[in-house]
């Protein structure tokens, strides 16, 4: 039964993966509507011969990339369990210590490290293709740095989770997913207070904004928009990339707005403040509250079901799987895979969702700044800074863009120029 499992896995991965290469390769088409054909959302009129051709062919690959990289973490989980080597985890970790909070550490650095070895190949190849296209500008150095960071702080989250999640199984079977969901209530928001001032300076250096005179206007905005002043910061990332990007992050007094030194590099002020204005209407409209709300709901659901689910494959394929019974560490793989399906799974609704507030908050920065051509300008510049294709794929829309399309952005900006125009004549 083990190997017939193992090798349906393998099998639907390879199909899994054919199908989107010939999707993304053949039969998904990212050509503009002839309707947009010479409007400002045709990247035909801001991105020369070259960097279209690099934009097609870095979106393409990196898309497949994405797509594959999912389902192999599923299938090495499947067959770290398949294998018996959550078991021989298990028995390691049993013989190296009588304290039980001992042995939990021991299975857990174990596991995180085989899944750092399997998911590396996938890491470099996508590091790689970054730095071939030139987003990329980090050396490996620096680069196997973030990886490792990466892994020590993946291994204190799964190390918390792994002796909460098990104990609280062997207290409830039945509703240990409800107490699970509870304690993790005020860990995330824990764990979202301590990221930007703890987690977020590990990989890079912020600091208040440099110029001075742009951040006059940016307090200006601000104060337009009733923010305190205190959440702007810069961060230094052009040794790293040569992407663009502003974010939102932190809640409560650690809640911050954050620009890439890339950005202010490359755009002017006027854009700049464009992007602030959108930023900050992530904060006035509370996006990353609703955020938190939506995410809690949703993993009250997803912890439900996957408590649903381990009854089902342990009491049917356990002896396969070697799980014993599901509070048994062994199950820990089980967990973390169908979590990870379900995350993916409901992407599509999270991604819509996020889709909608960004689409809120462009439109508010327009309204706030009147400054139609700053803002495609900076969308146009966005697009070329990442090779992003500003008419992705649907399937790649779906699950990937958290962000409406460029087409969407510029197309809703030039309409706002429109309307703008037509009330100013009336």
């Amino acid at each position: 039964m083990a190997r017939k499992i193992g090798l349906y896995g393998i099998i639907a991965y390879i199909l899994y993966g054919l199908f989107f290469y010939w999707y993304l390769f053949y039969f998904a088409d990212a050509s503009l509507p002839f309707e947009y054909e010479g409007t400002k959302a045709d990247p035909a009129t801001f991105l020369n011969g070259r960097e279209l051709m690099l934009s097609e062919e870095y979106s393409k690959i990196r898309n497949l990339l994405f797509f594959l990289s999912t389902p192999f973490e599923w299938l090495f989980y499947l067959f770290v369990l398949l294998a018996g080597l959550s078991g021989a985890i298990k028995k390691w970790a049993g013989q190296s210590s009588k304290y039980k909070i001992v042995q939990t550490a021991i299975y857990t650095i174990w596991l995180t490290f085989f899944a750092f070895v399997a998911t590396f190949p996938l890491s470099y190849i996508s590091y790689s293709l970054s730095k071939s296209y030139n987003i990329s500008t980090q050396t490996f150095s620096s680069w196997m740095k973030d990886e490792l960071i990466d892994f020590w702080i993946n291994f204190g989250t799964m190390f918390i989770i792994v002796a909460v999640l098990y104990w609280l199984m062997k207290k409830s079977q039945k509703r240990w997913w409800l107490y699970a969901w509870l304690m993790s209530v005020p860990f995330t928001l824990f764990m979202m207070f301590l990221q930007p001032v703890v987690i977020d300076p590990l990989y890079n250096d912020f600091y208040p904004l440099k110029d001075k005179a742009l951040e006059q206007k940016i307090l200006a905005l601000a104060s337009e928009a009733n923010i305190p002043s205190e959440h702007v910061f810069e961060v230094n990332m052009a040794e790293k990339t040569n992407a663009l990007n502003a974010y939102v992050t932190g809640i409560g007094s650690n809640s911050r707005i954050v620009l890439w030194d890339t950005t202010l590099n490359r755009l002017n002020d006027d854009q700049i403040l464009f992007i602030m204005a959108h930023e900050m209407a992530h904060y006035v409209e509370k996006h990353l509250y609703i955020g938190i709300a939506g995410y809690m709901l949703l993993s009250l659901l997803g912890l439900y079901l996957v408590h649903r689910f381990m009854h089902l494959i342990v009491n049917r394929w356990g002896e396969a799987l070697k799980i014993p019974s599901v509070h048994d560490i062994r199950s820990f793989p089980l967990f973390l895979m169908l979590l990870s399906m379900l995350m993916f799974v409901s992407s599509p609704f999270s991604n819509l969702v996020s889709r909608y507030q960004e689409t809120r908050a462009d439109r508010y920065a327009i309204e706030m700044t009147g400054n139609s051509e700053a803002a495609i300008g900076t969308f146009q510049e966005l697009s070329r800074a990442g090779l992003s294709q500003v008419n992705p794929p649907l399937l790649v829309k779906i699950f990937r863009y958290g962000h409406p399309t460029m087409l969407e952005r510029i197309t809703m900006i030039e309409e706002y120029e429109l309307k703008k125009r037509n009330q100013s004549e009336d």
